[in-house]
Order: C-alpha cells, then structure tokens, then sequence
C-alpha cells in the first residue's frame, strides 16, 4: 500500500479495478507522495498539445513544486487518483474544493474544480470517463455536490467527457474558456450511461478473450499428452484461424518444431515475434507468476488459466489466487479461472476450442457458461446427442461461445450476459452457476438480456448455504426460494436440473415463443397423449383435447394433422406424439412430415413451436434435428424431440412463461407517488432513532419512542385498519386458519426465522440483516403512519384490570392475546380470547388464560379492538447487503410457514409487482373468493405492498419490517401488529462507479 501523508489515513477503499472501453483493465487509486516519480514519468510521456490543453500554456516539465502539490493532498478538499497499467501512470485526475469566488475552502463549501490529463497513448479507450466516475464518487463522499471545469474550445475530446457523462449541466463562455458547471447527485440518465459503458467495456473484453488472432500454450509438453500438449491438439484439430505457438521452457534453445503438430516452439514469450491476445496457462501454480509477468511485460491481453492448487485447495491457495488475480490486473489482463476447463467459440472467422473438449462443437445458437468441468463437459456431450447437426450447417443443439471458469476468480456469468446482449451469433443462454457473487447486478444484467433472448439457469450448490470451496465471493443469506422468485422477476428462466437447462435451451433455440399456453396434443398414441395431456395440466398449460390418429397412421397423417392444428387459431403450441409402427416406416419419413408442416407459413397468429415426443424410434431426434440433410438440402425447421412428455411439456412451459415475462417487460408497471407520504418526517424519525447505535451497537428495543399507546398520528389512509367490527381481532374467516395477530403490537422483540417457519418460507427474516435497533412497538407504529400505515392499536394488560380499562379505552368487543416470544403467532396453542364482548367476558378470559399459560408477568397481554372478518395474510421486507430489499407476501399461518407459499419481488416494487405478488402464491384463491366466500379488497392489500416497498426503498436504514398479521376484508384492511429493525445502511455496490469485484 503506497505510504499515506502522516496527517491524513489513506482512503483505501477508492482503490478499485476497472475495465476499459477497448477491454483492458486498469487500477484506479489516490494518488500518494511516494507516487513524485511516476508522476514525472507519466508527464514526460504526454504530448505538448495535450499539456497546453492542461494548463492553458506551453508548459514541458513539472516544477518541484508542481509534483509536490500534485501528490500531497488532504483526501478531504484536495483529492487526486491515478489510473494505472503496468505500475505506471496513464491518467490523472483532481479536483479542489472552491467557495462561490473560485478560491480555495473547505466544508461546509460544496463546489470543487475538476481537472484530467490522460497520456496520447491511452487517449480513446474510455480512461477520463472511468476516472470521473470515481472522482465523482469520491467527492459526493466529501459533501461536495457540484464539479466545475474550465476546458479551452479546442479540448473538443475532454468536452466530450463531461457533456456526455449524463450530469446535469450548465455551460458558460467566458475569455475564450469553456466553463462547465454540473451537479454530481446520480440521474436516470447518468446511470444509463455509466451501465451503457459498463456493457460495452465488459463485453469487449470478455471479446477479446473468445476471438483472439493468436495464441499461445504456455506449458506444452515436450511430448503429446498432458494439459497443454491437449489443448494445442484441440485448437490445431478444431481448425483455429489465427496463430499459434507453443511455450515450455524446456524447449531447446533457437526454437523448436512440434512433431506431428507442426506449431512453432519457442522457450518464452520474449522468443514470439509478433503479438499474443490469449496465452493458455497451463503449468504448476508455483510457476504461474513468472508466466503472467511474462505475459504482461509481451502486452498479452487475456489470460486462460487451467493450473489448479488455488482457492479450491484451502486457505494458501486462496492467497494464492488473489494474487494471481491483482498481478494480472497490474498488466491490464483479465482471467478466465484458475482452475478453468476453458473456452470454445464455433464462429467461423475463429474456430478456437481452447478447451480439453477433444472436439469443436458444432456451430449454433447456444451459449453456455458454467462454472463446473465436469457439468460443461456433460452438458456439450448431452447437446452433441442431441442433434448438432452437419459441419457447416448450424445444429438444433449447436453451441456459439462455452466458457467455463473454475474458481471464477475474474471473469464471471455477469461477463458473458454483457457480452451475450448483443452478440448476434447466441440465441438463447445456458448458464449452469453454483454461486453468484453479486446478486444486484447479475439480477440487473439478466432482466436486460432476457428482454432481447432467454436466459436459462440452473444453480447448484443450492441447500449449502455457502459457495463451493474454490469461488472466493461474497456469499447472501437469501433463501433459495427467495433467489428463485428474484430471478423468475428478472426474466430468467430457472430450471432445477442440467437435462432441464438442455431441454429448454433446445426447445428455446430452435422454436418461435408461443402466444399463450393452449396447447394442441396429436399423435398415433392415445396413452401418451393422455400423458402429455395430464403434464400440460401439471405445468400450467391449457391442453386442448388429444386427437388420437390411431396406430395406423402414417406420416402423411401426421403432416395433415399437425398443419390443421398449427392453423388453428384455438392454440398455441403443439406437441406431436409418436410411438414405433409394426411395419417397416421410418423415423427419416415422420421427422420430414413433420419438419414440412411446421416449416409452411404461418397463418395471422404467427409461427408456432412444435415439440416432439416420441417413445423407443430410433434415429427420429437426428432426422428431426436434420442430421442427414446434405449441404444443399432446404433449411427446413429442425424440431426438438424429447424421450418422455414431461420433460417436453415442461420446456414448453417455460417458453410460454417467459413469453408472458417478456410482453408484459415491455410494458413495464410504475412505482406511484402518494401524496401523504412523509419522507423528509420518517428520515427525521430514523435518524433519532438510530443516534444510540451509532456509537455502540443495540439489539434491544429502541429507547427513544412516542406515546405510550402507540397511536400513530394523521389521518388513516385507505390501507390503515378497518372500522370496528363484530368479528375476531384476527379476522379468521371460512376461508382462512385464525391467527393470533400479536405481532409487533408489543414492545416483544421479534422472533427468528426459524421460530415462525420464514426459513422454510423463503422470506428473510430481522435476523438476517444487520444488526441494529428493534423498534418498540410505538415507534415502528410512528415510523409506518409516515407513509400512511395504521396499525390498529394493542395495550398492554399486565393485570384484569388494566385489562378492563384498555378495553374501555379501546371499545368493545375487544381480543385478549399474549405477544411473549414463544407465543405470538401460535394460534395453535390456544392462547388466544376472541370477540370479548364485556368486562365480565374479559376478566373470565384473563383468568383463564393465566391459569392456561402461567404468570401474567411472562406472557406479555395486549387488549386489541376487533377487526373485520377476513384473510389473514403476512408483509414483509428485509434487505440483504448483496441481494437488495426483497418484498415478501404470503397467508398468514400454515399456507406461508410450513408449505413455504410465499412470493418475492424487489423494491421498488411497481403497480404490476404488487400485483403479481399476491396473485402468484398457491393459495391466492382465497383472496379471490374461493368455495363461495366473498373476495377480499387486493387493491387495498397491493396499496399496502406498495407502500411498504417505499418505505424500505426511501429509508435503506430500515433493514426489516414485519406485518402480520395483516386482515384483509371486503372493504379495507387492518394491520395488527408490525415490527421493525433500523440499522446503518448496506453499501451499495451497484449505485457507485464501475469497478470489479475484489474478492
């Protein structure tokens, strides 16, 4: 770490990796006095015009005291960074705080002016943008708000920068100088253009890596076999382009000539002539560094490590891979591994299978990422069956890129869906994961890719609760369900097996999106038609009624069939049954009848997908998937065949979800404004609310609160609890299991997710965040009428007769309820006194529940008024430092505890989430009316939600909030108890300026 000025602490966490706008990398960092060096250096490899565009005059060198100004700052009103590549200094940037004069300040002053000079070398690759991303970070973190600049007309390239960096602008003319003043609080537009440069850089660097001109294997053996010796094999037989060469140090000096290969070898790379773009490392961990140094110093521009003995071998190896990883972003290179099986890409301009697949791929529509070996190798053997079709012509189950990464240390799946977005060669992609690192972006990149092509995954490593040995990432407490429900938000399609993620990605590939899920069954079978119908049922499809074509038809049967029912406006999708004939009629026959009807034009209601089933027909998935075609035979459609219904029919379903998914993405719901919303009082609130835990941490309830009776202020909005009615305070209906409706309504702190079954839920519960401040009840209650959220209001009855005057404070009937820990939410053990409609009911009811359940003194009675029949239902939302705030539904009780029937979606929540919330658990039905019970208010209970997901987005502070229960009537509804957690909030990776991880 460079040596800090002794009156200031290095602000080491400005120090960040980035990927350049041609691919490359760089490392952004403060810069230091141990840096006067470079800094001379750096300067002396500027041009005069660019040190004219600078300072305003010719000015050829630094004096001493220009570098001493320049590497001496407070990192407070003084701040400058550096970008670096190799150690040296490529560009620089600094800002100085100024007052309204233009004189130097410090705070409470909020205006500073910006400066950049970048070397002419580097000039074009994206260095000055990346650079004011931070230096604009760095100075929001300082209480600086505003960047002004002072740019001469001609500077035309650093104009640029800061006109198209998004800000809001001000520009002035004065003296012949261009003055740019601009606020630096992020906009929508300035965040779509640091996104837009984050795609286009990473993309092009995970690019460069799949499309180099040339390569070299760096550890060939002398002798045929091993890793390296393989792979060269494996490029040299998959046809590669570009050039090769083979490294091994062992090699005779004055060059070599492997025999058969006939690759040149040579003892380093210092030996190579011309450029390398990907050097395939593949020598003991031990000798890794010297091979990177190596390949820096030659100006490699991707690494592709297949060592092992890294993070996957225990805490030394760990160490080990760090370094690997911030050696080779000290040269600007990026790394697929350590431990990588390696990469293919089948397009014809390259051809490179840099892999230990001992084959190239057949060229296809498919992408594939995984982070296992052993599944990559499975999946490409599994899809080559499949059907891939002849060389030269793209298969059904046709690969374009495979990149598989081991321990993933650098290059990760959010890499490839950048670069998949817009890669015209990948349809659809199939991502097999066992961790994800950061949940933020990969949720972020995927909704944005899976608007434009599928996105298919499977994640291992599911139940484990931590990342496999050798992905050294952060890792999220989310339940897997949780992750599951976040993922089907953004568009990805989330499969449980490999065969799955083969099935859809093959059915995806070659077949259009159906338009809805009517799906016509035929074929020579009626059992397995009956099977296919029951399976469409079981996925969600709408089945129209088998047509049996009996066993004598023929394939002619088959085309006429399948062409009426691809005209039919009445479906959707069909699926072609067949079992094998008696006689001697060929699979080759049934796939060119079928491969005809589906190929004829469409009618009004678009193309439709077709999927086969078949049973024990030999040769049928090769002629459906058009193997044997010779090279001049008409490019029918090739058609997906699969061995059983289920697995068919389960493809096809999630086509037709995430056909859904994208219509309704491109009309995407809004997050509304409501007009009472306090959230300049709620900031006030927290704020005081968390001034003890700022200088020690709180577990307890909060101290500071309101009233004692936790009635919360304002007028009640039309989501605050209901009139008083003469039904159960836990609104327990035909259609619903009664709850005790307890929770929060105590200053009780609230239970853990194990206790009350979130864990089994999916949702995440208090404990899973951060720790902070549990807030009483009168303080939660406050915090929640802010955004217009009554809570209907529980006194405490620590004796009959407290009990008796709470009721009469309250109005009659009222419930008696305990809100200990062990007991709230327990409806099951009794411990609940419903629609108490006098004194004398009440006394009788505290006795007896005292006399049930012990001492009043540890069971923490409440008197709550009763609210209107209806269903009992759970809110809640927590936020986890990767995922984000999560907003979770479900019914109260069993239905969201036990059977995990709960949703998710991520805040901010908009008017179409809500909806979808609370219409996607299983047990929906009961909301809607449900064995002729009347519906309940769901416009209420998705004006809850939302507001609910404002609060937490508004307020990150709020790291936990718990409805429940919350009594959903015909009219209105009622919450009964709420609970909340304050803490500091999570850093947000995904709101700052670009950078890479830094595991």
């Amino acid at each position: 770490m460079p040596t800090p000025p002794d009156q200031y602490a290095y602000p080491t966490h400005w120090e960040a990796d980035v990927v350049l706008r041609d691919g490359g990398t760089a490392q952004i960092r403060p810069i230091t006095p141990d840096d006067a060096q470079r800094l001379v250096s750096f300067y002396e490899h500027v041009s005069a015009e660019s040190k004219y565009y600078r300072f305003f005059a010719p000015y050829p060198r630094l004096s001493d005291r220009d570098v001493h100004r320049f590497t001496h700052h407070d990192y407070v009103d003084r701040v400058g960074l550096a970008a670096i590549v190799g150690g040296e200094f490529i560009a620089t940037v600094r800002y100085d705080r100024i007052d309204g004069r233009g004189r130097s300040a410090s705070a409470p002053a909020d205006e500073a002016e910006v400066a950049f000079l970048v070397q002419d070398a580097h000039q074009g690759r994206g260095v000055a943008s990346a650079l004011l991303e931070h230096i604009a970070a760095v100075a929001r973190e300082r209480g600086i708000r505003r960047f002004a600049a002072e740019v001469l007309p001609a500077n035309t390239k650093m104009i640029k920068v800061f006109t198209d960096a998004g800000y809001t602008q001000q520009r002035s003319f004065e003296d012949g100088v261009v003055r740019l003043e601009f606020d630096l609080e992020p906009t929508d537009r300035s965040l779509a253009v640091m996104r837009a440069r984050e795609q286009r850089a990473e993309a092009r660097s995970v690019q460069r890596l799949l499309a180099p001109g040339s390569v070299a294997v760096i550890g060939t053996g002398r002798a045929p076999g091993g890793v390296g010796r393989t792979v060269l094999r494996n490029l040299l037989d998959g046809g590669f382009t570009g050039s090769l060469y083979a490294v091994n140090r062992a090699f005779p000096e004055g060059g070599a000539r492997l025999d058969p290969e006939g690759v040149p070898g040579h003892r380093s790379l210092r030996e190579i002539d011309g450029p390398v773009d990907l050097a395939v490392v593949a020598v003991p961990a031990d000798q890794v560094p010297s091979v990177v140094a190596h390949c820096g110093e030659h100006g490699v521009q991707g690494l592709l490590v297949l060592s092992a003995g890294y993070a996957e071998s225990g805490p030394e190896g760990r160490a080990r891979q760090r370094d690997l990883v911030r050696q080779a972003r000290t040269y600007g290179m990026r790394i697929i591994g350590p431990n990588a099986f390696g990469v293919i890409n089948t397009a014809d301009g390259v051809r490179l299978n840099a892999s230990l697949s001992p084959q190239l791929p057949i060229p296809g529509r498919l992408g594939l990422f995984t982070q296992s070996g052993a599944i990559g190798i499975a999946l490409l053997s599994g899809l080559h069956r499949r059907g891939a079709g002849l060389a030269g012509l793209p298969g059904i189950a046709g690969i374009s890129t495979f990149v598989s990464t081991g321990n993933r240390a650098d290059v990760s799946g959010n890499d490839l869906l950048q670069y998949w977005y817009d890669d015209p060669q990948t349809d659809v992609a199939l991502m097999y994961l066992e961790s994800i690192g950061n949940p933020r972006k990969f949720t972020r990149l995927a909704k944005r890719t899976a608007a434009v092509k599928p996105v298919v995954v499977v994640k291992g490593a599911r139940h484990s609760g931590s990342a496999p040995t050798g992905h050294a990432v952060p890792t999220t407490r989310i339940p897997d369900a949780t992750v599951s429900a976040l993922l089907r938000q953004a568009g990805v399609i989330r499969v449980d097996t490999v065969t799955e993620l083969a099935d859809t990605g093959v059915l995806l590939a070659s077949q259009p999106l159906p338009a809805g899920p009517r799906v016509a069954i035929l074929g020579n079978s009626e059992s397995l038609g009956l099977l296919t119908y029951d399976a469409c049922l079981t996925e969600g499809l709408r089945p129209l009624p088998p047509r049996d074509l009996t066993t004598a038809a023929e394939p002619g049967d088959f085309r006429s069939a399948l062409t009426e029912a691809l005209a039919d406006d009445g479906c959707d999708a069909v699926v072609v049954t067949a079992i094998p004939w008696v006689d001697d009629t060929c699979a080759t026959d049934l796939a060119a009848a079928v491969r005809e009807a589906a190929d004829a034009p469409p009618g009004p209601g678009g193309a439709k997908p077709v999927a086969v089933v078949h049973l024990e027909i030999p040769d049928l998935v090769e002629a459906l998937a058009g193997i044997g075609d010779g090279g001049d035979a008409p490019r029918t459609r090739r058609i997906p065949a699969y061995p059983a219904a289920e697995r068919a029919v389960r493809a096809l379903a999630e086509a037709v979800r995430y056909a859904r998914w994208r219509e309704e993405a491109a009309e995407p719901g809004r997050v509304p404004e409501y007009e009472d919303i306090d959230e300049s009082g709620a900031a006030a609130d927290i704020e005081v609310l968390l001034a003890p835990a700022a200088s020690a941490p709180a577990t307890g309830a909060s101290t500071t609160s309101w009233p004692a009776d936790g009635a919360p202020t304002g007028a009640a909005s039309p989501v605050a609890s209901s009139p008083t009615g003469g039904v159960p305070a836990n609104g327990a209906s035909a259609a619903s299991s009664p709850a005790d409706g307890a929770a929060g309504s105590s200053p009780a702190p609230a239970e853990s997710g194990a206790a009350d079954g979130r864990a089994e839920s999916g949702a995440l519960s208090p404990d899973d965040t951060a720790a902070g401040v549990e807030l009483s009840a009168a303080d939660t209650q406050r915090l929640l009428a802010r955004y217009g959220v009554s809570v209907l209001p529980a006194l405490p009855a620590p004796g009959p007769d407290a009990a008796v005057r709470a009721a009469e404070r309250l109005g009659f009937p009222v419930a008696l309820k305990p809100t200990a820990p062990q007991l709230r939410h327990r409806t099951d053990l009794g411990g609940v006194r419903l629609d108490l409609g006098g004194e004398a009911e009440l006394r009788r009811a505290y006795a007896e529940l005292t006399d049930y359940l012990g001492p009043p003194e540890g069971l923490g009675l409440v008197v709550q008024r009763m609210a209107p029949r209806g269903v009992d239902t759970v809110v809640r939302a927590a936020i986890d430092p990767a995922a984000g705030a999560v907003l979770s539904f479900g019914l109260a009780g069993a239905p969201s505890e036990l059977l995990g029937d709960t949703a998710h979606r991520l805040v901010p929540a908009t008017d179409r989430d809500a909806a979808e919330l609370i219409r996607s658990i299983r047990t929906a039905p009961l909301l809607f009316g449900w064995r002729g019970s009347k519906a309940v208010d769901t416009a209420a209970l998705e004006e809850l939600l939302l507001r609910v997901s404002r609060l937490v987005d508004d307020h990150p502070e709020m790291v936990a909030v718990d409805l429940e229960p919350v009594v959903v009537a015909q009219r209105g509804l009622s919450v009964l108890g709420a609970s909340a957690r304050l803490a500091p909030p999570p850093v947000r990776t995904d709101l700052g300026p670009r950078h890479l991880p830094a595991y």
